[in-house]
């Protein structure tokens, strides 16, 4: 796509943006089923449930540009949701996961505030009022996220070194704390 316009660019910060959502819709319940705090993993279910309304949000501001959401793949979320893979295949103690887990999530979601944040005024400058309101409906959700984040981060962050303390009082490695529920 030709960028010659605030437009142009702004469709296709959209389109980015619509991409890496979708990524997310895909990577979200790895990122849940990989936590070991009930907390976390409740988290990561609630935000899906969200993810698929920025989806639903961004489909509606394309249907009123009288454009297709569908565009090149958005390689920073590739690249963020592929290092929370890799967290997620690394072997650690729960906590210091759980706490690497969080540090990922909170990544992707300071692109994400970014992209929203730029998007947003962008509507704004374009005239698109509509579409304005569900990008500062969007941003808001995810600095709600990221905030959910700092707070979980605050207990995890804690308990995860509080077991490198217990390795070095008795030169052992800490057992891991899962708190799953079970499935019963």
């Amino acid at each position: 796509m030709e960028m010659n316009t605030l437009r142009d660019l702004y469709i296709e910060q959209l389109r980015d943006l619509y991409d890496a959502e979708n990524q997310l819709v895909k990577a979200l319940p790895k990122m849940a089923k990989g936590a070991n705090s009930e907390e976390l993993r409740q988290g990561f279910e609630e935000h899906l449930q969200q993810t698929r309304e920025h989806v639903q949000r961004l489909e509606t501001i394309f249907e009123q540009l009288g454009e297709k959401p569908k565009g090149e793949k958005c390689k920073g979320m590739e690249g963020l949701v592929k290092e929370g893979s890799e967290v997620l295949e690394e072997e650690m103690d729960d906590d210091v996961k759980d706490a690497a887990i969080i540090a990922a999530a909170q990544r992707v979601e300071h692109y994400e505030i970014a992209g929203y944040g730029t998007v947003r005024t962008y509507a704004n400058l374009l005239g698109e009022t509509e579409a304005e309101e569900l990008l500062e409906q969007t941003l808001t959700e995810e600095k709600e996220t990221d905030a959910k984040l700092t707070d979980l981060a605050e207990n995890i962050n804690v308990e995860a070194e509080e077991g490198e303390d217990a390795e070095a009082d008795t030169g052992a490695k800490p057992r891991s704390t899962t708190r799953r529920k079970s499935a019963a």
